[in-house]
């Protein structure tokens, strides 16, 4: 019997493919594009800023007194356990089985953290934050949304589910330096979750926040703040 897709094994997939696009073999150098991405040169803003570690990273991320009332964070999800197969998009098979589950080295940006977050009504929402130079940041940011956007529709097999997953280009909150935001529609056994999806790179920060669009919308402002917080 096929299990029907939830929204924690949506965000899963959701995290392994952002890694498939940007897995270190993915050599390719594109600018980022998108409806809400900067038009400006990411090299010439002159705010890249100190490259953050992890352990600062860490602190900066979203807490449950942040978010509020009926959220529990949720245990970190061990690596590597994505059994993901990409059908039907080019852009992501043809960067290898390893990379469309996660399994190819992760995401090309030495400091990172994240943390994932259940709210009591059966919503979730799961931040990330990377720190490198901005130009890496906005190129590797902009290949990630390219390969997740290239395809408008395509199928994953989670184990031997079956998923459909369709995605959206929307325009994203007008903060930090660039930004880039899209829908992804994940359906399976007639069921549907819809998954937002919004980068920002502010300098040497990028955060990505995942999860319920109303929940996205309601904290990826307060989690940009505590992320790009000085002093």
């Amino acid at each position: 019997m096929r299990v029907r897709v939830s929204i924690s094994t949506v965000l899963g997939l959701t995290a392994a493919l952002a890694l498939a696009a940007c897995s270190p073999g993915d050599t390719e150098v594109r600018p980022a594009s998108g409806p809400s991405a900067s038009t400006g040169s990411p090299a010439d803003n002159g705010r890249d800023g100190a490259v953050l570690s992890s352990p600062e990273l860490a602190s900066r991320l979203l807490g449950e007194s942040d978010l509020g009332a009926g959220y529990t964070r949720k245990p970190d999800r061990p690596s590597g356990n994505d059994d993901v197969t990409v059908l039907g998009c080019p852009a992501l098979d043809d960067l290898g089985t390893d990379a469309a589950t996660g399994s190819g080295g992760g995401l090309d940006f030495p400091h990172r953290a994240k943390a994932s977050f259940a709210h009591s009504s059966g919503a979730e929402v799961a931040e990330e934050l990377y720190s490198d130079a901005g130009s890496k940041l906005s190129d590797g940011t902009g290949r990630i949304f390219d390969a997740m956007t290239g395809c408008p529709a395509y199928q994953v097999l989670a184990g031997s589910t079956p998923i459909d997953i369709t995605t959206q280009e929307i325009p994203a909150p007008r903060l930090g330096d660039e930004q880039w935001s899209h829908l992804l529609t994940f359906s399976s056994e007639g069921a549907d979750i819809v998954v937002k999806q919004t980068a920002i790179r502010d300098g040497s920060v990028l955060l990505i926040v995942s999860g319920s669009p109303a929940l996205v919308d309601q904290h990826v402002r307060a989690a940009l703040t505590k992320a790009t917080a000085t002093g």
